[in-house]
């Protein structure tokens, strides 16, 4: 059950612009755990299947579903919807930095996480003074399945958005109208350039673990913190910004609750 709501929050980041289902992997520690067994499914089947069966399934509901609800609160409730994404990262990153195992700080780390924070900013940057979102009625298979490979980066690695990459590409509202109309000639394609960027983008991210395993950490570090300027929707001095602090301790408190139901 733990996995499957972990899931649903997976899904869901595949959708909303600006999140990152990666985030969401490391804000519940499943991330590395997730990376080998996808990439080692069938050294041991039997494991890898029954771990990645709930989480599977809940990203299929959360993008289904539940993410036309997150969808509809970032409408609605966009301030108090994104602070409480902002408490639940920043409540999660002392556990993540505690998991590291760190016992003298480097400078290194330091310059891997300003490298991967600064890619985040970039890419934000980008989105944001990228042109009208292009609107092609000629778009072919083979450009789904590149928009796949593409958007496979933004679904594994932490911080970076799978959204922010397709909007980049013009596709995200196709992409959005497809989920929606579930329209499997959109769907299909784009889910093969997704498993197969995916499965390549997750192999050098085992190889780097087994190579740079500290410094990979502080990297992704680097992603989850700049995760936080994209989803921070500013802030009012009303009741509304009170009400979205409040919600922002709740979050850094239930990510505290979260930890210890992992533990």
């Amino acid at each position: 059950m733990y996995n499957f709501l972990i899931g649903i929050l997976i899904g869901a980041g595949a959708i909303l612009p600006g999140i990152s289902s990666g985030v969401f992997c490391v804000i519940f520690g499943i991330y590395e755990k997730l990376v080998n067994a996808i990439i080692n499914f069938f050294s041991d089947f039997k494991k890898n299947f029954i771990f990645l069966l709930p989480i599977s399934l809940g990203a299929i509901i959360g993008m289904v579903i539940f993410g036309n609800i997150l969808k509809y609160f970032f409408d609605t409730f966009p301030m108090q919807t994104s602070y409480l994404i902002i408490g639940l990262i920043i409540g999660s990153i002392p556990q993540l930095i505690k998991e590291f195992n760190i016992t003298k700080f480097k400078f290194s780390y330091l310059l891997c996480i300003l490298l991967t924070f600064s890619l985040s900013i970039y890419l934000v940057a980008l989105e944001m003074n990228s042109a009208q979102y292009i609107q092609n009625n000629n778009i072919n298979n083979f450009d789904l399945i590149l928009s796949g490979l593409y958007m496979s980066a933004g679904l594994v690695i932490p911080g970076i958005s799978s959204t922010v990459i397709l909007m980049l590409q013009g596709m995200y509202d196709i992409y959005l109208n497809a989920i929606a109309s579930f329209d499997l000639s959109i769907l299909i394609p784009m889910g093969i350039g997704v498993f197969i960027g995916g499965i390549i983008v997750l192999k050098i991210i085992q190889i780097l673990f087994l190579k740079f395993n500290k410094c990979m950490y502080f990297c992704i570090l680097g992603f989850v913190i700049g995760s936080l300027p994209v989803i921070y929707p500013g802030f009012s001095f009303d009741i509304n910004g009170v009400i979205s602090i409040i919600i922002l301790f709740m979050g850094i408190f239930i990510s505290k609750l979260l930890a210890k139901v992992k533990k």
